[in-house]
């Protein structure tokens, strides 16, 4: 069984499916919770994302909210330019798109704090587009299994792990498999595939993953 297909099948009987942000193909909700979610843990970011729904419910009452209301919400999340970004991004969203987030990862790109792995994370949780994450989490996982030590500083290492991120996404029933396999992969790094004393034996790649075999998962 490959790997696509041992994330999958993982992160539907062990995966987390009971966040906020889940469980829904609303681009709205999964963008602002990327957002939030970057340099954030998720037991802070939960009541905030409660807050901004209640206060912006959908993308035009943020846009046409005063940046200071934005603000005055995100305050005590630090990394303020998240905040402006994501009210200029609604903004974009409004005047260039008609109020509809754009379909592809390459088109959320070209928002205002939308960087590659948050495009592709809207892109493939909600319209069921094949494109790599690679987030601090995913990163460590794929490293791990694919025994990826290269310095990833430097730009060309990056791009070889991109390739191999983009290389072992599932390739049939996307729609069904894609946002499984992104929400998946995110589910390891941040349960068990963990920075410390990762939980190898919990693991559905361990008997793929080239750290663990190495007797090094760390």
């Amino acid at each position: 069984m490959g790997l696509a297909t041992r994330i999958v099948r993982w992160q539907k009987i062990s995966g987390r499916n009971d966040l906020p942000w889940q469980n829904t193909q609303d681009p709205y909700r999964v963008w602002l919770s990327e957002i939030m979610l970057q340099q954030t843990q998720v037991s802070t970011v939960l009541d905030y994302f409660q807050r901004f729904l209640d206060r912006f419910p959908d993308v035009a009452s943020l846009a046409a909210a005063p940046l200071d209301d934005v603000l005055g919400l995100w305050s005590g999340l630090g990394y303020y330019s998240r905040a402006r970004n994501m009210h200029l991004c609604a903004m974009d969203v409004m005047r260039l798109h008609g109020g509809s987030f754009p379909r592809t990862a390459q088109l959320l790109q070209t928002l205002p704090g939308i960087g590659r792995s948050t495009a592709a994370a809207v892109a493939s949780l909600c319209f069921g587009e094949r494109v790599a994450i690679l987030d601090g989490n995913v990163k460590r996982v794929l490293t791990r299994v694919l025994g990826f030590d290269a310095d990833l500083s430097v730009a060309a290492n990056e791009r070889r792990l991109w390739e191999e991120a983009s290389r072992l996404l599932p390739e049939r029933d996307l729609q069904r498999a894609m946002p499984r396999y992104t929400q998946g992969v995110m589910d390891l790094g941040a349960t068990v595939c963990t920075s410390r004393k990762p939980s190898c034996e919990r693991c559905p790649l361990a008997g793929l993953c080239a750290a663990q075999q190495l007797g090094q998962p760390e």
